[in-house]
C-alpha cells in the first residue's frame, strides 16, 4: 500500500523476483477490503500515518517499508508492524519473505524422454515450458542431457547470462529455491538450468534431486529434458516426476526402440504416456504406436512447416502460441495439471 511510485517499483521488482502476486492499493480506503485477508501487508512509509488515522485493525504479517530512513516508529507500533525496512538495503529479506508465500512444494514435475535419437523430445520439452510460461505459470526448464546439444540453443538463450550446470553439479544438499531462481538464465516467468559449451559434465543424482526439489517449491511447473540412456541424474528425475512423456516418431523401428526405453523408464516413474510424432511413412497410426509401446497416448504431433527453420534462427518452439505443437502443449499441460495420474488420451 503506497502512493509513492518509486517505492512501488522497488517492491514490485522484488515481488516479481520471488514469483509473488501483489495487489496494489494507493491508500487506506482501497486497502481496507483486503487488509485482513492478505497473507502479508507491505505498507509504504508515505501511508503509515494515514493507516493509523483510518483505524485499520492491527494484524500479523505487516511490514513498514520506505526508500529513505523510515520515519515514524510510533506509526509502526500503532500499526503493529513486525518489521521496519529500508530499500534497497533490505531487499534480500523482503525477497525471502515474499518467497515464503509461494515456496510450498506444490509444483508439478514433468520429464520428457525420446523413444529414439532425434525423436524431438528436447523440442517438446522446450515447447511445454514456453507454452506454460505464456499462460502465466512460473516454469523451470531443466536440461538433463549432457550430450543433447543444449536446450539453451533450442530456446535461443545461449547469450542469456546466468548460472549453469557447472556451477550446480557439486550440490549435495538442499538449495534455496528463491536464490536458485534468481541466479538462473531467465526471461519472464521461464528460468532454465542448462549446460555450457565446455566439456560434457556428468550430473550427480544429488544435484538433480536438489534442483528439482527447489524447482518444485519455487515454480508451478518443472520440465526436464532427459537423455535416452538413463544415467543416475536421469533416474533421480524420473523418480521425482509426476509424469513422463515419451516421444516416439511414427515409424516401425522407432516404435521398437521406444518400447525398450519405455520399459526402462517405467521402472522409476509410474505415470508414463506417449506422444507420437508424424509423419508416418508406413501409415502407422498414433494409437497403434502407443499400443505397441504399451502406454496411453498423450497426443499426436503432426509435421509443422517452418518449425525446423525457426529453431535454426533462434526462435523458441511454440513461442508464437499457434500451430500443432502449441496446441498439443496446451492440451498436455491441462491434463497434467488436472490429473495426478495418467495423461488422458
Amino acid at each position: 500500500m503506497t502512493a509513492d511510485a518509486d517505492l512501488l517499483d522497488e517492491v514490485l521488482r522484488v515481488a516479481a523476483a520471488a514469483g509473488t502476486a501483489v495487489d496494489v492499493a494507493s491508500d487506506s480506503t482501497a486497502a481496507r477490503p483486503r487488509w485482513s485477508r492478505a497473507p502479508l501487508v507491505v505498507v509504504g512509509a508515505d501511508q503509515a500515518a494515514a493507516c493509523v488515522r483510518a483505524r485499520l485493525p492491527r494484524r500479523q504479517g505487516l511490514v513498514l517499508v520506505g526508500l529513505e530512513p523510515v520515519p515514524g516508529w510510533e506509526s509502526a507500533e500503532a500499526l503493529g508492524a513486525e518489521y521496519v525496512l529500508r530499500l534497497p538495503e533490505a531487499e534480500e529479506w523482503l525477497l525471502r519473505r515474499f518467497g515464503a508465500l509461494v515456496a510450498d512444494g506444490t509444483g508439478r514435475v514433468v520429464t520428457v524422454l525420446g523413444g529414439r535419437g532425434g525423436a524431438g523430445a528436447s523440442v517438446l520439452a522446450g515447447a511445454l515450458a514456453v507454452t506454460a510460461a505464456r499462460d502465466g505459470r512460473r516454469v523451470l526448464l531443466v536440461d538433463a542431457d549432457p550430450f543433447g546439444g543444449g536446450l539453451d540453443l533450442i530456446l535461443g538463450w545461449e547469450g542469456v547470462d546466468g548460472l549453469r550446470w557447472p556451477g550446480l553439479a557439486g550440490t549435495d544438499g538442499a538449495l534455496d529455491p528463491l536464490a536458485l531462481v534468481r541466479s538462473l538464465p531467465q526471461r519472464g516467468d521461464l528460468v532454465m538450468v542448462s549446460f555450457d559449451r565446455g566439456e560434457p559434465l556428468p550430473l550427480p543424482a544429488a544435484a538433480m534431486a536438489a534442483v528439482l526439489d527447489a524447482g518444485r517449491r519455487a515454480r508451478d511447473l518443472v520440465v526436464v529434458d532427459l537423455p535416452r540412456r538413463l544415467d543416475d541424474a536421469a533416474v533421480a528425475a524420473l523418480q521425482g516426476a509426476d509424469h513422463t512423456l515419451l516421444v516416439v516418431p511414427a515409424e516401425l523401428r522407432a516404435t521398437a526402440a521406444a518400447t525398450q526405453v519405455a520399459k526402462a523408464a517405467a521402472l522409476h516413474c509410474t505415470s508414463v504416456s506417449v506422444v507420437v510424432r508424424g509423419p508416418a511413412p508406413g501409415n502407422l497410426s498414433a494409437a497403434e504406436v502407443a499400443r505397441s509401446v504399451g502406454f496411453p497416448l498423450a497426443g499426436l504431433l503432426p509435421p509443422e512447416p517452418g518449425l525446423a527453420r525457426g529453431l535454426e534462427h533462434g526462435q523458441a518452439p511454440a513461442s508464437s502460441g499457434r500451430g500443432p505443437l502449441a496446441d498439443l502443449c496446451r492440451r498436455i499441460l491441462t491434463d497434467v495439471s488436472t490429473s495426478s495420474g495418467e495423461v488422458a488420451a
